[in-house]
């Protein structure tokens, strides 16, 4: 699916019903799960507007966010300009599946929601083992396998129905990672219809 997409949604984005709420308990799972100490520099990968972000500053020492969009990356500097992020936060245009992970290195790597939309999935995993120093953490929220109707209301949407978690922690471990842990995570629902979505972590040795 095409950027023009998400660069069309981006200034309603975060208003659409139930998206902060689903943010903030994907950023709740993860730092429960992973129990950060409050140094880790985040960096959140197809970030959108940075929402899962905002959930985990509590929990972070600083953040960069990712995407693709430039619209949705437009709105995410907004925000820094107004304080709902922090001033040193920085928006990244990068996409692992056309460019190599730059040299920087994060203590952890975020993905919520975005992994579906992602065409060759363990060449981004391994762009995100790249990105970590060791002894870093991935957290990926995505939905469970679903039968296509979560995106029924796109016309070209042509990423994964969803994933078999058995399958994305094969992927895990075939990028490097070790630890990897999969578990119910939230769920979204729409149009009368419960999507469940699951948590993946997994540490880069």
């Amino acid at each position: 699916m095409a950027d023009d997409h998400f660069d069309a949604s981006a200034d309603t984005w975060d208003l659409e019903p139930g998206k902060a709420e689903e943010s903030r308990r994907v950023a709740d799972a993860i730092a429960a799960r992973l129990a950060l100490g409050g140094r880790e520099r985040l960096l959140e990968y197809g970030a959108g507007t940075g929402l899962v972000s905002q959930g985990l500053l509590p929990h972070v020492a600083g953040v960069t966010l990712a995407d693709s969009s430039e619209g949705m990356r437009r709105v995410a500097r907004g925000k820094v300009a107004a304080g709902a992020l922090p001033a040193g936060t920085r928006v990244w245009d990068l996409d692992l599946e056309t460019a190599e992970a730059p040299g920087e290195r994060f203590d952890l790597v975020v993905a919520s929601l975005v992994l579906h939309h992602v065409h060759d999935v363990p060449r981004v995993l391994a762009g995100f083992h790249g990105l970590l120093d060791a002894g870093g953490h991935v957290a990926i929220a995505d939905l469970d396998t679903e039968d296509g109707r979560f995106h029924a209301h796109l016309h070209d949407f042509d990423g994964h129905p969803g994933f078999d978690r058995a399958r994305l922690a094969r992927w895990l471990e075939e990028a490097g990672f070790e630890e990897v842990a999969v578990e119910d995570c939230t769920s979204i629902d729409k149009d009368g219809t419960d999507f469940p979505v699951f948590l993946a972590t997994a540490r880069r040795p």
